[in-house]
C-alpha cells in the first residue's frame, strides 16, 4: 500500500495538510499515511467539478459517457486480483468477501455505461401543430458520501449513475479505509475519455468535508448511504437549498421461518447474513423470527453453529468472519450485548475476543437472544456487528406484524415452500427488497433502497439515474403548417 495517499481534485493528485494514519483492524498494525481532508478539499473539488461540467462536452455526450464507463470497468476487472488484499487489510472483512466486491464493479459500471445511451422521455403532439416533449438533463454536481463498510460496492453504486447521466461529481470517502480508496480513484483515472474534474474526490476523518457539499449551493444533489441519523440531519442541511436527496440509510433485516420452511437451506444463509462483514452490513439479517413449534430447534442449531465460526484475519484460510473495523465498534457492540443479556434470554453471548492472538485485533463474536417484546433497543437499534435476536410468532399475521414493528425498511427475507405464502407475505412486508429462500441477491438490472426510516429513492437499475437529473419539457407550437 502507497503512503501519504492523497486526494484527486481537478485531475491532480494533491497532498493536503493534513494526515493520518490507517489500522489494520486484524491486527492494530498501522498500514500507512493518508491525507485526511476537509472543507478545503471539498471547497476545492466541488469547484473543479462546476468548471468540469460547465467547460466539457461531458454533460451533452452520452457516447462519451459510456466509454468512460467502459474504461473503468476494464480497469477494475484488471487490477481485481490487487485490490482484494488491499480491502481485506483495511477493512477486515474476509478475502471471498472482498474478492466478491472487487470483481462486481466492473459489472455495475457497464450496466451503467449501457444506460447512459439509453435516453428516455415522453414526446407527443396534443393538439396540431403543437408538440411536446419531457427529456431528462444531468442536475449539474453531485455529492456522494460513502461508507467504509463496502467502500467500492456503494461507491460505484451511486458513482456509476451519477456518471451515467450526467453529472460532475465530488465523493467523500471514509477514513477507515483511506489507503484502498485512494487505489480505487487511482484506477478510475485510467478511464482516458473521463474530463479533468468529472470524478474528484477527498479522503475524511473530521466532519467539515461532508457538511460543505451538503450546504454548497453549487452541489443540487447528494447520495448517501449511511446510518438514519447522519441521513436525517443530511436530510435538514439540504433542504435549506431543496437538494435532490438520494438516501440509503439503516436496515435491520428481518429474516423469517414459517414452519414449512427447509431448514437446511435456511440456516446456512441466516449464518451468512449475521456473519458477512461481521455484521457491518445494512442487509445484514439481525432479527431472526421464527414459528413457534420451530423456535427451540432453530435456537439450539444456531447457536451450534454461530458458535463455531471461524473467525480471524480475513487472509488467512478458513477464516469465515473477520473483524468490526475498529476497537471503538468493538466496545459499541459489547454493551449494546450486555445490556441485551440483562432483560433476553441469552442463547449465545459472544463478544470481544481479549485473549489469546486475535486480542489485538478488533474480534467480536457471534451474540444470540431470544425476545419478546419487540419494543426493546436490541430490536429496534441498528447494531452493525453479529448481535442477534430470536422472535417467535403463532401465525403469519403475527410474522408480517413482528416483521414491520421497526423504523427500518431495507430488506427482508421469507423462507418457506408455499409460493402463495411467499407471495402473500412479502406484499405485506413493508421493506424495498425482499427474497424468498434467499438473502443478499442483488442485481443492477433492478431497483435497490428502503421504505419508511431507511431512505429515500433508488439506485441501480432503470431509475438510478433519476436522481442525478431533472425533467425539462418542451414545447414547439409550429409557426406554419403546410
Amino acid at each position: 500500500m502507497s503512503e501519504a495517499a492523497r486526494h484527486w481534485i481537478g485531475g491532480e493528485w494533491v497532498a493536503g495538510e493534513s494526515t493520518g494514519e490507517s489500522v489494520n483492524p486484524a491486527s492494530g498494525e498501522v498500514l500507512g499515511t493518508f491525507a485526511d481532508g476537509g472543507e478545503a478539499e471539498a471547497k476545492a473539488a466541488v469547484e473543479a467539478a462546476v468548471n468540469a461540467f460547465e467547460g466539457t462536452g461531458w454533460a451533452r455526450d452520452p457516447a462519451m459517457r459510456a466509454q468512460a464507463l467502459l474504461e473503468m470497468a476494464a480497469a477494475f476487472d484488471a487490477h481485481a486480483d490487487e485490490l482484494t488484499p488491499m480491502l481485506t487489510a483495511e477493512n477486515g472483512k474476509t478475502l471471498s468477501q472482498a474478492e466478491f466486491e472487487t470483481r462486481t464493479a466492473g459489472a455495475t459500471l457497464r450496466f451503467s455505461a449501457g444506460t447512459a445511451q439509453r435516453e428516455q422521455g415522453v414526446a407527443g403532439e396534443i393538439s396540431p401543430g403543437v408538440h411536446f416533449e419531457t427529456l431528462a438533463e444531468p442536475i449539474g454536481v453531485a455529492g456522494i458520501i460513502t461508507p467504509w463498510n463496502s467502500p467500492l460496492a456503494l461507491l460505484v453504486r451511486s458513482l456509476a449513475s451519477a456518471l451515467a447521466a450526467g453529472t460532475a461529481t465530488v465523493v467523500k470517502m471514509p477514513s477507515q479505509t483511506a489507503l484502498f480508496n485512494t487505489r480505487i480513484f487511482e484506477v478510475i483515472s485510467e478511464a482516458k475519455t473521463l474530463p479533468p474534474g468529472i470524478v474528484n474526490f477527498f479522503n475524511e476523518s473530521g466532519n467539515t468535508g461532508a457538511p460543505y457539499l451538503v450546504a454548497a449551493p453549487e452541489v443540487p444533489a447528494i447520495s448517501y448511504t449511511g446510518s438514519v441519523a447522519v441521513g436525517r440531519a443530511v436530510m435538514a442541511a439540504g433542504s435549506a437549498q431543496l437538494k435532490r436527496l438520494n438516501l440509503e440509510l439503516g436496515g435491520k433485516a428481518p429474516l423469517l421461518i414459517f414452519e414449512d420452511a427447509d431448514l437446511d437451506v435456511a440456516l446456512p444463509l441466516i449464518v451468512a447474513a449475521i456473519t458477512t462483514f461481521a455484521g457491518e452490513f445494512c442487509m445484514a439479517g439481525t432479527r431472526v423470527l421464527v414459528a413457534a413449534p420451530l423456535a427451540e430447534e432453530v435456537g439450539r442449531r444456531l447457536s451450534e453453529v454461530l458458535e463455531a465460526v471461524k473467525i480471524g484475519p480475513g487472509d488467512q484460510p478458513g477464516v469465515q468472519m473477520g473483524p468490526l473495523v475498529d476497537k471503538a465498534n468493538v466496545a459499541r457492540a459489547e454493551a449494546i450485548a450486555a445490556e441485551a443479556a440483562g432483560s433476553a434470554r441469552t442463547l449465545l453471548r459472544g463478544g470481544p475476543i481479549e485473549d489469546g492472538p486475535l486480542a489485538a485485533g478488533s474480534f467480536f463474536r457471534p451474540a444470540l437472544f431470544e425476545v419478546e417484546d419487540v419494543s426493546i433497543p436490541l430490536v429496534q437499534q441498528e447494531v452493525f456487528a453479529p448481535v442477534v435476536t430470536l422472535e417467535r410468532f403463532a401465525d403469519e399475521a403475527e410474522a408480517i406484524s413482528r416483521a414491520n414493528a421497526t423504523e427500518f425498511g431495507l430488506a427482508a427475507t421469507v423462507f418457506t415452500t408455499n409460493v402463495d405464502r411467499s407471495r402473500r407475505v412479502s406484499r405485506s412486508l413493508r421493506f424495498g427488497t425482499v427474497w424468498t429462500n434467499a438473502w443478499s441477491v442483488l442485481n443492477d438490472g433492478f431497483e435497490e433502497g428502503g421504505f419508511k426510516q431507511s431512505g429515500l429513492g433508488r439506485l441501480r437499475g432503470t431509475l438510478g439515474v433519476r436522481a442525478f437529473q431533472e425533467l425539462k419539457t418542451y414545447v414547439h407550437s409550429e409557426t406554419s403548417r403546410a
